[in-house]
């Protein structure tokens, strides 16, 4: 793009000059006689006449904005008190007094209230509102902004059930929003001490199935040992029986011998020679049996100590059988514990019921938020149809309109002021329109976000489960 250097930065007149046009044009519509005016305040219950809006006092007239400020948005000077106190604090430190002595309470107060009312001038239609209509009012401007504030407090009066309709619905939706939201929370929190008691049982099952299950080798051991320990007990007797029954064939023969020496002691005593033979011999024998005795005396010294080893085996045996009643001790507090296991595993497929339970309920918030976002459908579609009735009955009236202007070419100035008011009434029911459509997308926003929220909650207890 090529530079003109002949180019004006100043706005063309004639925008301006429209400007000003549909300005005025508009201020004409909403002025309001000094008489009107005086009776509204009068009607506020403040008592307020022609003469002191033709000559306004600055006290009179702070008191009267005062009062629009606390009707309309809930502020007065003393309401913005506490806060320019603070600011003044953080700018200047407190305590010391130097932020009153560098502006006096009165002048901060009126400063803070004044840039309140600011913002409520500019929704009133008042753009060119300034500290001077505080400070020093004269009586156009007074009129003006009084003109404004009162269509504004009129137009307020008359939308005021259309207006806390859509409010009630709005914090209905958020109160709505919020429960769900917080339920959310609770069954989340639920979900989560369901899932560490799971764990927690889950490793107390692991840990006494591998107890159980060195129980279990501990006793096939003991069992081993117990054969065993039985075997050799088997084998000593069997061994003690032998050596009994040796021991009395020997004694058996022993006392043979001895019947038979008696019977040929008085055939030795005859001859010297055959005795001296049979003395030899019986030494022999005597010898003989000496050493047989001798043998049989070790052998049941062996079969004394193989008894008293058997007592000790005895013994041994009767401490397996004791280490065998711990054991099925054991195994019954085992069983026990299994019983409690599966009396937790109810409890676990009792809780999963419960889950389900609460599926069943999140289903059911489900069906309630879609049932509301069909009713807030509905509520935007009958909306839709109100303004389309709107604008038709608007349009049938600028006919009627048009057809009285065309009749009577005398009250076309007040019928044009008429319009002017329609069509500012008209973009006020927008704006009101726009917020509230603002306001619904918004809510239908949240319930997006509580609809993913739940989602993923179900996913996660799907997960779980």
């Amino acid at each position: 793009m090529a530079f003109n250097p002949r180019m004006s930065i100043l706005p063309p007149v004639q925008q301006t000059r429209t400007r000003k046009k549909e300005e005025e044009a508009a201020y004409a519509n909403m002025r309001l006689p000094d008489r009107e005016i005086v009776g509204c305040i009068n009607e506020l219950g403040i008592p307020f006449t022609i003469a002191d809006l033709q000559k306004p006092n600055p006290i009179q007239v702070q008191m009267i904005f005062e009062w629009f400020g606390e009707l309309l948005m809930n502020k007065t000077r003393a309401t913005v008190e506490p806060a320019m106190k603070a600011a003044v604090e953080d700018a200047y430190g407190g305590g010391d007094g130097f932020g009153d002595a560098l502006m006096p309470a009165d002048t901060r107060n009126l400063m803070g209230f004044y840039a309140s009312l600011r913002k409520l001038m500019l929704d009133c239609g008042v753009n060119d509102f300034n500290f001077m209509d505080l400070h020093k009012p004269a009586h156009d401007r007074l009129v003006k902004i009084f003109s404004y504030v009162i269509n504004f407090v009129r137009f307020r009066e008359s939308q005021t059930s259309v207006i806390d309709e859509h409010c009630n619905r709005a914090e209905s939706t958020k109160t709505r929003i919020e429960q769900l939201y917080a339920e959310n929370q609770n069954m989340e929190a639920q979900l989560d001490d369901m899932h560490g008691n799971r764990r927690q049982m889950e490793a107390l099952v692991a840990e006494k199935t591998k107890r159980n299950e060195d129980l279990k080798k501990r006793l096939l051991e003991l069992r081993r040992n117990q054969e065993r320990v039985a075997a050799r007990l088997e084998e000593a007797k069997t061994k003690k029986g032998e050596l009994a029954a040796e021991l009395e064939d020997k004694t058996a023969a022993k006392l043979a011998l001895k019947q038979e020496s008696a019977k040929l002691r008085p055939y030795v005593l005859q001859s010297p020679s055959a005795l001296q033979a049979s003395l030899t011999e019986l030494s022999n024998t005597l010898n003989a049996d000496k050493s047989h005795i001798d043998s049989l005396d070790r052998r049941a010294r062996a079969l004394q100590t193989s008894t008293d080893s058997f007592a000790v085996v005895s013994t041994d045996v009767a401490s397996c059988i004791k280490l065998l009643d711990e054991i099925s001790i054991e195994l019954a507090k085992e069983e026990e514990e299994n019983a409690k296991n599966a009396k937790q595993r109810d409890a676990l497929t009792e809780r999963g019921a419960n889950v389900r339970e609460v599926e069943r309920t999140e289903a059911l918030l489900q069906r309630q938020l879609s049932k509301w976002a069909e009713r807030t459908e509905t509520l935007r579609a009958q909306s839709q149809e109100k303004a389309a009735r709107a604008k038709e009955k608007m349009e049938e009236l600028r006919a009627v309109h048009k057809k009285l202007t065309e009749e009577r070419g005398d009250k076309g100035k007040d019928m044009e002021r008429r319009r002017v008011r329609i069509e500012q009434t008209e973009k006020k029911m927008l704006d009101l329109k726009e917020n509230i459509e603002n306001e619904v997308h918004a809510a239908y926003d949240e319930y997006l976000k509580m609809e993913s929220h739940i989602k993923l909650y179900i996913t996660e207890m799907e997960q779980a489960i």
